[in-house]
């Protein structure tokens, strides 16, 4: 590594991490919070947009925050009416609570640091880096909601993805670099907010060559979130497909978009093409669930839960069950959010991250406590398609 990039990492690691971390310290705070839900908040003009693809996803997501998310600050959220002359009606935005950006409804959902996005046809879950909560001017939740926000906005506006006649596929990276350097625009002065945060999503496309169409997955990751494809066999067990590759510059400090980071998405994210299959369940998680899981205990939670809703647990479905459809993922993302929580809280548990901090050099055990996100999205057929 030059001398010039190490002596970069090495301010940027400062200036990132201004506190000592005990890695032995686990505590869940009174006020941490869960939510679930099959897809996050979309505006009515984006919902009408309809992805090309003869493929869609049936989603459900599952949260848990270690402490509740900070407010956004002005202008990405809307003042209360200060007037009695402001009208009261609550389809008002004087009086509208969601936050926006440019005019915009900023997209996806705040988990703690964390963000998702859960639509028909792309999820998404970065995690925004918590040490930002230290600075003036921090705010990573806010890095990793409006990093997210941009990237689907791109996506919905491609002609790739949306339209019937357009025959060139989608560039997943092209649409993150745009919407790094949209969160930077936003966040600077008058509005200057400080922040980094990893990204990793995946976008079902298809495969047009030959007469038959098949599924085609765009993974875009940077940094240690995660995705997993998972294809489950006879109902019983199952394959991992596909998984992302970690990005570090060191232990426990991924690669990262925002304030004083090297990295950008045109030169460190990663994008692969993925062949999938009908059935197939796709995972967009971030490190909260990979540093408490193992893969393989991901994979049988999955499975698990499977057979389990498809037995008839789980809650009412909205229609055929089998392979975890008709309202299924919602309930596999909450079975997983509750096995991460469980090791995430064990101060005695074994870890995958336990395990690469005793590699490190450094004394720890139990779980990792961290906001936990986790999206489950089902590839299924449209009618027709």
């Amino acid at each position: 590594m030059p001398v010039h990039r190490l002596w970069h990492l090495s301010n940027f690691a400062s200036r990132l991490r201004p506190y000592v971390t005990t890695l032995t310290q686990r505590s869940v705070s009174s006020q941490s919070a869960t939510a679930a839900g099959t897809k996050t908040p979309f505006p009515e003009a984006a919902l009408s947009q309809k992805p090309k693809s003869p493929f869609y996803f049936d989603t459900g997501y599952a949260l848990f925050a270690k402490r509740p998310s900070r407010p956004f600050p002005p202008p990405f959220i809307s003042l209360p009416s200060g007037s009695f002359s402001d009208p009261l009606s609550t389809h008002n935005r004087s009086r509208d609570r969601r936050p926006y950006v440019n005019g915009e409804m900023i997209r996806g959902i705040t988990n703690g640091d964390d963000a998702v996005l859960v639509s028909e046809n792309f999820i998404c879950a970065n995690d925004g880096v918590g040490a930002w909560a230290t600075r003036d001017k921090g705010h990573a939740a806010l890095w990793s909601r409006l990093i997210l926000h941009f990237w689907a906005l791109e996506a919905e506006r491609d002609a790739s993805v949306t339209s019937t006649v357009s025959s060139s596929e989608p560039h997943p990276i092209e649409y993150l670099q745009k919407a790094y350097e949209q969160t930077m625009a936003a966040t600077s002065e008058p509005n200057e907010w400080h922040g980094t945060t990893t990204a990793c999503a995946a976008l079902l496309h298809y495969n047009a060559k030959g007469a038959e169409k098949r599924p085609m997955l765009y993974v875009t990751n940077l940094g240690d979130s995660q995705c997993l494809v998972l294809r489950p066999k006879d109902g019983k067990e199952g394959d991992i497909v596909y998984k992302t590759t970690e990005q570090w510059h060191w232990f426990d400090c991924p690669r990262q978009l925002g304030t004083n980071s090297p990295d950008t998405p045109k030169d460190n994210a990663v994008m692969d093409k993925v062949g999938i299959e009908e059935n197939d369940v796709v995972l967009a998680m971030s490190d909260g669930v990979v540093d408490n899981l193992w893969e393989h205990e991901i994979l049988e939670n999955v499975i698990d839960s499977i057979q389990k809703w498809e037995s008839g647990e789980g809650g009412r479905g909205t229609g055929d069950r089998t392979g975890g459809a008709g309202g299924g993922m919602l309930f596999v993302a909450e079975e997983l959010v509750k096995a991460t929580r469980n090791i995430a809280e064990n101060p005695y548990a074994e870890s995958p991250f336990m395990e690469r901090a005793v590699e490190e050099g450094l004394a720890m055990e139990g779980g990792k406590l961290d906001d936990i996100s986790v999206v489950a999205a089902l590839c299924k057929r449209r009618k027709g398609g």
